[in-house]
């Protein structure tokens, strides 16, 4: 399968099922550039050949697996790239004023006391 997604990034797409293949195929050609087979890998990594098929094939697997067969590549310096580091947030930390967020709050809703308007009790 020929891919036509940019060679250092994995699609800015919805389908999750398109990003799962794109990192299967990627690693494939990995493991298939440094000569090892499935079976290797496999056992390299702590996982099953089939975990790795699976993986290789764009089908679901365990983060866990999934770490295992970077550490096995000796990939994980990468892993810091698929997330930004959270501590990096200039704008975030002038807006808070160097305090850091500690909890998650959610949306607050201002819920009205009565439906009664200004105007509505006046009589024609």
């Amino acid at each position: 399968m020929v891919s036509n997604m940019s060679p250092n990034k994995i699609a800015n797409t919805s389908s999750v099922d398109a990003s799962l293949r794109e990192v299967g195929e990627r690693l494939s050609k990995i493991r298939l550039s440094r000569n090892l087979t499935q079976a290797s890998l496999a056992q390299d990594a702590g996982a099953s050949v089939s975990s790795i098929k699976r993986l290789e094939a764009g089908e679901n697997v365990s983060l866990d697996t999934f770490v295992r067969v970077l550490m096995a590549l000796d990939l994980t310096e990468h892993l810091s790239a698929f997330l930004p580091d959270p501590e990096v947030r200039p704008i975030e930390r002038v807006k808070r004023a160097g305090h850091e967020r500690q909890r998650a709050r959610g949306a607050v809703s201002v819920t009205k006391a009565t439906d009664w308007a200004w105007g509505e009790d006046d009589e024609a």
